[in-house]
């Protein structure tokens, strides 16, 4: 019997449709989230558009859920300081809206998280 994907794992997985797209389609978007440290930011950025499409994609497939839920976690976990380097950054601007968001998205990535790994662990 397969079971059927979880609530909270469809929303990482329309998270990472979205997410996926905007990363291969308009990857500047992302560049300001990229810690200096991090070499060739265009291309970690398209790899990680793609990483996200492809644990979309698997999450939605029985055969493949278990790795890509698990897989899913751990990018979400590996992208998170670039979530706080936005926080910050926004924190030192005067664009109240992006503080808002960028402050928020952060707690946020807790339940994705878990939601990803839930999907691996059904």
């Amino acid at each position: 019997m397969t079971v059927p994907l979880r609530r909270d794992a469809k929303v990482v997985v329309g998270a990472f449709l979205a997410s996926g797209t905007v990363h291969l389609v308009k990857p500047a978007v992302f560049e300001p989230l990229m810690p200096s440290w991090v070499p060739a930011h265009k291309e970690v950025i398209v790899g990680s558009g793609v990483a996200e499409l492809l644990c979309a994609v698997g999450m939605m497939l029985p055969a493949t859920r278990r790795a890509a839920g698990v897989a899913g976690a751990a990018l979400l976990v590996g992208v998170f300081p670039g979530n706080v380097k936005m926080a910050v950054d926004a924190v030192q601007g005067s664009n109240r809206p992006l503080q808002a968001v960028s402050l928020a998205r952060l707690p946020l990535q807790l339940p994705l998280i878990r939601g990803a790994w839930r999907a691996g662990r059904a």
